[in-house]
């Protein structure tokens, strides 16, 4: 279980060992074949380690190499490879790990910036400025119609994937007002019954996925032909190929399929 308190000054625990978004399997585990985090053992951690969190009651820093090895997967292979007990972990790091990377210097003055070990925060000490960890709120929709299940395809999908509707909550919008505008911009329909399902941290990099489902007003598809390639209605019976299983997206569809299954 993960307990997000910083262990700040514990000086020894386990690492997850990062390089370019790739963590490194744990030592003997084939190559991250296995079911577990790459957690490693480190006798003592030093300034260049973040403190993350407990995991188990055992404190986890960041530890940060100068290149992936060949054989390191991926944050989205690791996702697929891990039981979902260890999503909220890989999630941490992930985005924290970016942040660190991404907010060595000040954006207000451009002078160094200095890590604190109590917090998650970057101190500017020229001009005071504190930066965190940041999250971009995102929403995520199954758009349907009695059975039949509204899915768009990103250019960026493997071949034959399609996938929820989703996007940025711009400054000064509500979360629903989000689902309504992108639905529309995205696939021209207009939607009402709106229903809250629960969110995912999505660490690519830093989103933070509100799901929805909502029902059709209109069927008719125009697509923007700039973030989304196609759309198409399918049924329960006919499926293209659907998002990772870890996946909020995922857990959408299969909730609604499950609601037709009874």
């Amino acid at each position: 279980m993960l307990r997000r308190e910083i262990p700040a000054g514990a000086g020894a625990g386990r690492v997850i060992v990062m390089a370019n978004n790739r963590v490194a399997p744990a030592p003997g585990d084939g190559g991250g074949d296995s079911r577990e985090i790459p957690l490693q053992p480190w006798q003592r951690w030093d300034e260049t380690m973040q403190p993350l969190c407990y995991w188990d009651d055992e404190p986890v820093a960041l530890a940060f190499a100068s290149r992936p090895g060949d054989s390191w997967p991926s944050g989205r292979e690791w996702l697929a490879l891990v039981s979902n007990r260890w999503f909220s972990l890989l999630s941490t790091a992930l985005q924290v790990g970016a942040w660190l990377q991404n907010h060595r210097f000040c954006g207000r003055c451009g002078a160094k910036a200095t890590r604190l070990s109590a917090e998650f925060a970057m101190h500017c000490e020229r001009c005071g400025h504190r930066n965190y960890p940041r999250i971009s709120p995102c929403i995520i929709t199954l758009v349907t119609s009695g059975e039949n299940m509204l899915l768009g395809r990103s250019p960026r999908f493997r071949p034959g994937q399609y996938s929820t509707l989703a996007g940025f909550i711009e400054p000064g919008e509500s979360a629903e007002e989000a689902v309504h505008r992108e639905v529309y911009e995205e696939v021209g329909v207009h939607i009402d019954q709106l229903r809250y399902y629960r969110s995912q941290a999505w660490p690519f990099p830093h989103s933070l996925m509100m799901g929805f489902f909502a029902e059709a007003t209109t069927r008719r598809i125009r697509i923007d032909e700039n973030e989304i390639s196609d759309a198409a209605w399918f049924t329960p019976r006919r499926l293209p190929g659907l998002p990772a299983p870890y996946s909020i997206a995922r857990e959408l569809i299969e909730a609604h399929l499950a609601r037709w299954r009874e």
